[in-house]
C-alpha cells in the first residue's frame, strides 16, 4: 500500500470542509469513506477511497 496515497483523517475533513463531530455522525449513520485503522489506532483513508466516494454523491444528487 503507497502511503503517500493515504490521508490522515484531518486532511480528510478540510477537503470535505466538515468538522470531525459532522464527519463522526455521518459515519454513525453508515456514510462516508471507507477507514482504515494503523496498528498505531491512527485513522487513514485512501484517497482513491475518497474520491469514488464523492464522486458517488455527485451521481446520486444529478
Amino acid at each position: 500500500m503507497e502511503h503517500a496515497s493515504m490521508l490522515k483523517l484531518s486532511e480528510v475533513l478540510t477537503t470535505l470542509d466538515m468538522s470531525r463531530a459532522a464527519f463522526y455522525r455521518m459515519r454513525s449513520r453508515g456514510q462516508g469513506p471507507r477507514l482504515h485503522r494503523l496498528p498505531n489506532g491512527h485513522l487513514r483513508v485512501r484517497r482513491s477511497d475518497l474520491d469514488a466516494w464523492i464522486e458517488g454523491l455527485a451521481e446520486t444528487t444529478v
